[in-house]
């Protein structure tokens, strides 16, 4: 019996699809069924998105992205 391969998502996927739910014209059940994932998934990418956008605004951040 083999194993079922576990699929790997981009951060951009995971970016675009947390956006999706945080603008809220869709439910996380229907962008879960519309991309193929499970909805417990979506709301963690958008839990991580939230509480990780202010990382976006730090000084540390915008030093970096300079370089």
């Amino acid at each position: 019996m083999t194993r079922a391969k576990r699929k790997v998502f981009t951060s951009e996927f995971k970016a675009k699809i947390a956006l999706e739910a945080i603008r809220g014209l869709k439910t996380v059940n229907e962008i879960a069924q519309d991309v193929g994932v499970h909805p417990t998934q979506v709301s963690q990418w958008k839990k991580e998105l939230q509480t990780q956008a202010s990382h976006v605004f730090s000084t540390n951040t915008w030093a970096w992205l300079q370089d």
